[in-house]
């Protein structure tokens, strides 16, 4: 698009969409034009604005969508990761109540053991007080058959002493 006798002044980015342009058409053009380069090209400032306006007016709805949109699934994915997180964290806590579940089993279970030895050191300690007792009575019970017997003894020997014939005196 070429339009002489216009001044170029204005922005830069207006000034190189048509350069854009025409190196484009330049590399779509046979081999023949290729070997010529294009120095001075002159671009209407009107063409170009309208054409701004159009593309812009044309595209800037859908990319205003598009921003849109892309605003809400951020802000949707923002909310499944919080989600998400609060979920992990339930997850967590079940599985920390499971292991607290298992630590009072388990604590249930050694109770349990020590209540069966607490019964079973009662009846050791009833069995030893009644042993005690019972060689407490033997020991006396013996010891009693042992001074009958050491006074059966004396005796015996008491009487065989007053049945051993005593020289009488004379008078």
């Amino acid at each position: 698009m070429e339009v002489e006798g216009i001044e170029d002044e204005g922005p830069s980015s207006q000034s190189e969409l048509p350069d854009l342009q025409a190196a484009q058409q330049q590399q779509q053009q046979p081999d023949v034009h290729s070997s010529m380069l294009v120095e001075n090209v002159y671009v209407d400032h009107k063409a170009v604005d309208k054409l701004t306006e159009g593309f812009l007016s044309h595209y800037l709805p859908d990319l205003q969508n598009s921003k849109r949109s892309l605003q809400e699934l951020t802000q949707n994915q923002l909310i499944l990761l919080d989600t998400l997180d609060q979920e992990v964290t339930k997850f967590r806590e079940c599985n920390t109540l499971l292991d607290l579940n298992s630590l009072f089993t388990e604590a249930k279970v050694y109770q349990n053991k020590l209540v069966n030895i607490r019964k079973e050191m009662i009846m050791l300690h009833e069995k030893t007080t009644k042993l005690k007792k019972r060689a407490l009575k033997l020991q006396q019970q013996k010891q009693k058959e042992l001074l009958e017997k050491e006074q059966q003894r004396e005796r015996e020997l008491e009487r065989e002493r007053q049945l051993i014939a005593k020289p009488a005196k004379r008078t």
